[in-house]
């Protein structure tokens, strides 16, 4: 499938796991227990192939109890729409370093945590070893620990395991990327 937007509404149908201790004396299901048991696996998923969940917008439908059986829960499939959010090459996003090496940086960019922006990505700039380790330009334009980087998305891998997310390849081979100036914004969080 071809994502040609990072952010989009996808439907899906989730089996929810209600625990039986949990509902009313006269054994009814409540649309809140339902929806509140879906968010809360939905927040243990974080992510799948088609990208991060964000937010569900609308329960659709809740179906009829599955007939597995089980002592400690019921089951019911809902049907709801999601936001999700995907990383899509090319298109240009903003990130904070976390990490560096002499190979490139680590950025972490709203739920994504897995940015790699490789030394070969970084034109003219230089590694600089030591207790600060950064890259640095002629024109002393830094990329070290806490600053935020203007980026292009240059590939995207889905990667199935367990920490189920997307990883980055970024690049900064463009004009208007690299290092970005946040005059007055001190622990700005991406």
């Amino acid at each position: 499938m071809q994502v040609t937007t990072m952010l989009r509404e996808v439907i899906y149908i989730m089996r929810v796991r209600i625990p039986i201790k949990i509902l009313e004396n006269n054994k009814e299901v409540l649309t809140s227990v339902v929806a509140n048991r879906l968010l809360l696996q939905m927040s243990n998923l974080k992510a799948c192939e088609d990208g991060y969940m964000l937010a569900v917008t609308k329960l659709i439908r809740i179906g009829l109890v599955d007939d597995e059986f089980n002592s400690q829960h019921i089951i019911f499939p809902v049907k709801f729409c999601c936001q999700i959010f995907t990383p899509v090459a090319g298109e240009v996003m903003t990130g904070i370093v976390h990490k560096i090496s002499d190979g490139g940086v680590f950025l972490k960019s709203g739920p994504m945590n897995m940015i790699y922006l490789s030394s070969r990505l970084m034109p003219d700039y230089h590694y600089v070893p030591g207790e600060t380790q950064r890259f640095i330009r002629d024109d002393l334009s830094k990329i070290e620990i806490d600053v935020v980087v203007r980026y292009v998305v240059f590939g995207v891998r889905w990667i199935d395991d367990k920490w189920r997310e997307f990883r980055v390849l970024a690049s900064i081979k463009a004009d208007g990327l690299g290092p970005v100036s946040l005059n007055g914004l001190d622990g700005i969080d991406l």
